[in-house]
């Protein structure tokens, strides 16, 4: 919000006009009625039609007033090229002559023609340089809130294996020999889970590190499906061998423009969160399906589902919801609000509901060019 505020502040605080924009706005003013000038003499030369010499003057009024600073430059060159075509292209020649039966009210109407067009041009112009800087602070103050909510939801998920393995070691050292050795093993494996969760919670902060700090955006190439869920769930499997997920995606070889590591990040956060909090040892359901623009991938679950009063706020980085799960210390927060923050950099969505049997989470991807959907192909994992 204090972004918001002084770019306000700026926006109301109009500069001094430097020496480098006069020297540029006489420039292109000197550039565009010359060439304006020359060529309203071909073309009359050819034609001897004053007309064609007005319109080409009040183009020129134009491009002057859309690549210049300022009212000013405009409303000089639609002054200049009034006086222009009174002087070169009206009788007598080369000479002005304001007393011509008629020509003062086409003097005036030109004039007037010409420095409206130049006006209404810088004003849109300006509009223009406004609507973009406004979007540029509402990308600011959506990067701050992903900052804010990132930092709240690591001060929440890591704070809590962080004290279980300084705990653990603790006990193991202080008590040691006073421990059998399944008391040992029991702690000793604490600490090795904890420490890949930790592990997991890092890859998911490090993925964010390949979103586009400017543009809050991606680099995006047509990746192959398949490949993409089949990469994410070896790399699920790895960490939760014994998890069980049915897969459906279409049959034929589907190409869909995304950073794969990324959205192989994504589909690991929401299989393990499936896998944690659903409370349930049934397999999980990952499907996708394609309509004319978009694919929609689906990790569905059958267990306790989600509290209602928490799926406006999933995907914020932190809920005040105790977990239901047994495994509570592991927090959804800080991975699906990393989940959130991946779609939007493809410009997709990310959104959560629950179904009669648990929960389903749904995350949609633009589709590029040449891809298309026939027959569904079925696996188990």
């Amino acid at each position: 919000m204090n972004t918001f505020k002084k770019m306000l502040q700026n926006k109301k605080k109009s500069p001094a006009m430097t020496k480098p924009v006069l020297l540029r706005n006489v420039k292109v003013t000197f550039i565009c009625l010359a060439t304006a000038t020359l060529s309203s003499s071909v073309f009359f030369l050819l034609s001897h039609n004053t007309a064609n010499a007005a319109i080409i003057y009040v183009l020129a009024t134009v491009l002057v007033a859309r690549n210049t600073e300022g009212y000013v430059p405009g409303i000089v060159a639609s002054l200049f090229s009034v006086a222009f075509i009174n002087y070169i292209f009206t009788y007598p020649y080369m000479a002005l002559n304001f007393t011509l039966d008629g020509y003062p009210i086409t003097f005036v109407g030109m004039t007037i023609i010409s420095s409206v067009t130049s006006t209404l041009t810088t004003h849109l112009k300006d509009q223009t340089q406004t609507l973009n800087e406004r979007e540029h602070m509402l990308m600011e103050a959506e990067k701050e809130k992903m900052r804010a909510n990132l930092l709240r939801a690591i001060s929440h998920d890591l704070r809590t294996p962080l004290t279980s393995i300084i705990g653990s070691a603790s006990s193991y050292l202080e008590q040691g020999a006073f421990l059998t050795d399944s008391d040992k093993s029991h702690l000793v494996e604490t600490i090795s889970d904890d420490a890949q969760w930790l592990l997991h919670m890092v890859e998911n902060l490090l993925s964010v590190t390949r979103i586009n700090d400017q543009t809050a955006s991606v680099k995006t190439i047509p990746e192959p499906l398949e490949e993409v869920v089949s990469s994410a769930l070896q790399r699920f499997h790895k960490r939760l061998p014994d998890a069980r997920v049915h897969v459906q995606i279409p049959a034929d070889f589907i190409m869909i423009p995304m950073d794969a590591t990324l959205i192989e990040q994504v589909l690991i956060n929401l299989l393990e969160n499936a896998v944690y909090h659903s409370g349930s040892s049934l397999p999980i359901d990952l499907s996708v399906d394609l309509d004319q623009s978009q694919a929609y991938f689906h990790v569905r679950d059958y267990g306790l589902g989600i509290q209602p009063n928490t799926l406006d706020t999933l995907f914020d980085g932190y809920t005040s919801t105790q977990n239901r799960s047994s495994d509570s210390h592991k927090g959804m927060g800080i991975g699906l609000s990393i989940c959130r923050t991946i779609i939007n950099a493809h410009h997709g969505q990310i959104f959560a509901a629950n179904h009669s049997d648990g929960a389903e989470l749904t995350f949609t991807l633009p589709l590029g060019e040449n891809t298309y959907e026939s027959e569904i192909e079925s696996s188990d994992y």
